[in-house]
């Protein structure tokens, strides 16, 4: 089973940053394409970044805000957020999908799409 420890959620005011780490296994970080999700309260769940053949896949709602690295020394995947805003609150979620991000040929928006989910670290943004 595919191990996705995320940390790093918490409190923050709108404008503010947050970095949100999710630790993997050595196996995982080398082998599976990893990637982010969020759901706000009430809401469906919504992708919002991953690599892909193409480059890099974010969300309209995040685009230019949110980035997302990658530390394979580290085992860990990033997804950093900067001018965070009210609707940016949800519960963020690292996803693993058990190929090399360069063979997705396209954007899985689908929460189907990804057998893998870490348990979800919180953010809230306050005004």
């Amino acid at each position: 089973q595919v191990q996705l420890v995320e940390s790093g959620g918490g409190s923050v005011q709108a404008g503010g940053s947050l970095k949100l780490s999710c630790v993997t296994s050595r196996s995982t970080v080398s082998t599976y394409c990893l990637g982010w999700f969020r759901q706000a309260p009430g809401k469906e769940r919504e992708a919002l970044a991953h690599a892909y053949i193409g480059g890099t896949y974010y969300a309209d709602s995040v685009k230019g805000r949110f980035s997302i690295t990658q530390d394979n020394a580290k085992n860990t995947a990033y997804l950093q957020m900067n001018s965070l805003k009210l609707e940016d609150t949800a519960t963020y979620y690292c996803v693993a999908l058990q190929v090399t991000c360069d063979v997705v040929y396209a954007p899985l928006r689908a929460t189907a799409s990804w057998p893998n989910w870490g348990q979800g670290t919180q953010v809230t943004v306050s005004s």
